[in-house]
C-alpha cells in the first residue's frame, strides 16, 4: 500500500510544464486492465481543478488484440502516445507458451519511448496518519534490457533439444538505472541504496551492473554524498525481504530480478492489487498496476482498482502535480484504513466500483 511518503520520492528531474491540458493515453490491454483503468481515470477526473483539464486518449494494445487482428501494438498507439503527456498501461495476457508473431506491447513501449526505469513503491498504510509504515521500500528495476531483449533461439543436437537465451547488461542502462536510484533515495529520509545482484555466478554481466551503479556517485560531483550504499545477491535479498523488510529503502536491480522482487514483496503488504508503478524515462512517463491481467476474475467486477489508482498518483506526482497526488493517496489510505469497502483479494466482499467510488467521495 504506497504511502504519499514514499511516492513523493518517485518524481520527474525536470521541473513541471505550464499546460492548459493534461494529454493522458488510456491503454487499458487485456483483462482486469479493463475494468480497473476506467476506475485511475475518474480518480483523476476527481481532482478538478487541482490539474489541468484532463484530455483522454483511448488507445488499443495486448494479447486479445493480437489474436483478432494480429498486430499487439498498433502504431497508431505509439503514435498518439508520442503526442501524449503521459500514460497509463493496464495489464497484458502474454501467452506463457511461443507465439509466432507475438511479442508483448509492454515490454515494447519500455523500448520504443526509453521508458527506462520501472519504480515501484511497496508501502504499507500505517494504522494512523502520521505514524511511520512497517513497510516503506521503493524497487528501481532496469526496463530496457536482461533477457528482457528476448533473443532466444531453440537447436536441436544429438543430446536433445538446447534453448539458449542471451542476456544483455549494458555499462549506459546500469548507470542511468543507478543514477534514478541515487536521485530517489536522496528525497527519502533514510538515503540508502541496495544493488541486487548475483555476480559470484555472472560475474560479467551482474559484475558490470554492480560495479556500474556502484561507481555512480564518483560522477555526481558529491551529489550522493550523503547516500548510502549496500549490495546483496538476489537469492538472499528474497529471504532477507520477508525476515527483515525495514533493513531495505531503495533497491535497484536488473530488469530480471526487480520483477520478480517486486512481486514478491508486495505480499508484504497484503496484494498485488495495491502496488503501483511507473515506467518513467527522461521525457515520458507511463503509470501501471503491478498486477497482470488476472483472466481468472476478468469481468466479474471484482478486481482492486487500488493499484491502478496509486499508479495514476504516482504518474501525476512523477510529473510535479504532488498536491493532487496527496489526496488520491489520502483518499485511498483513508479507505484501506477503515478497512469496510475491500475487494477479494484483501478478503473483503466490494466490487470495483464500490471502492473506486469510495475512493473518489473522499478525494
Amino acid at each position: 500500500m504506497a504511502s504519499r511518503a514514499a511516492l513523493q520520492s518517485a518524481k520527474r528531474f525536470s521541473t513541471q510544464v505550464p499546460r492548459s491540458k493534461l494529454r493522458i493515453g488510456l491503454i487499458p490491454a487485456d483483462g482486469i486492465g479493463r475494468e480497473v483503468i476506467p476506475a485511475a481515470r475518474t480518480a483523476i477526473e476527481a481532482l478538478g481543478s487541482d490539474i489541468p483539464k484532463p484530455e483522454f486518449t483511448n488507445l488499443l494494445a495486448g494479447f486479445e488484440l493480437f489474436t483478432r487482428g494480429g498486430v499487439a501494438l498498433p502504431e497508431e498507439t505509439v503514435e498518439a502516445l508520442r503526442e501524449s503527456d503521459c500514460a497509463l498501461f493496464g495489464s497484458v495476457s502474454s501467452p506463457s507458451k511461443k507465439v509466432t508473431g507475438y511479442s508483448s506491447p509492454i515490454v515494447a513501449l519500455r523500448k520504443i519511448l526509453d521508458l527506462y526505469a520501472n519504480i515501484r513503491p511497496v508501502v504499507s498504510v500505517a494504522d494512523a496518519p502520521g505514524e511511520k509504515s512497517s513497510v516503506d521500500l521503493i524497487v528501481v528495476r532496469e526496463n530496457t534490457e536482461c533477457l528482457y531483449v528476448k533473443q532466444e533461439n531453440l537447436e536441436f543436437t544429438e543430446n536433445g533439444k538446447e534453448a539458449r537465451a542471451t542476456r544483455l547488461i549494458t555499462e549506459r542502462a546500469s548507470h542511468r538505472i543507478g543514477r534514478m536510484a541515487f536521485e530517489l533515495a536522496l528525497n527519502r529520509p533514510r538515503k540508502h541504496v541496495t544493488i541486487i545482484h548475483k555476480s559470484n555466478v555472472l560475474s560479467v554481466t551482474d559484475g558490470l551492473f554492480r560495479e556500474t551503479v556502484r561507481a555512480v556517485p564518483s560522477t555526481a560531483n558529491g551529489r550522493y554524498d550523503g547516500v548510502t550504499i549496500a549490495e546483496q545477491l538476489v537469492d538472499s535479498a528474497v529471504y532477507r525481504l520477508f525476515r527483515e523488510p525495514h533493513i531495505y529503502d531503495v533497491m535497484v536491480a536488473p530488469n530480471l530480478y526487480g520483477d520478480i522482487i517486486s512481486d514478491a514483496a508486495a505480499a508484504l503488504v497484503g496484494s498485488l492489487g495495491l502496488v503501483p508503478s511507473v515506467n518513467a524515462g527522461d521525457n515520458f512517463v507511463m503509470g501501471e498496476p503491478v498486477h497482470g491481467s488476472a483472466p481468472d476474475i476478468a469481468g466479474q467486477g471484482i478486481a482492486n482498482p487500488i493499484a491502478s489508482i496509486r499508479s495514476a498518483a504516482l504518474m501525476l506526482r512523477h510529473l510535479g502535480y504532488h498536491q493532487p497526488a496527496d489526496r488520491i493517496d489520502k483518499a485511498v489510505d483513508e479507505v484501506l484504513r477503515e478497512g469496510q469497502l475491500l475487494t477479494p483479494d484483501l478478503g473483503g466482499k466490494s466490487s470495483t466500483q464500490e471502492v473506486t467510488d469510495a475512493i473518489v467521495k473522499r478525494i
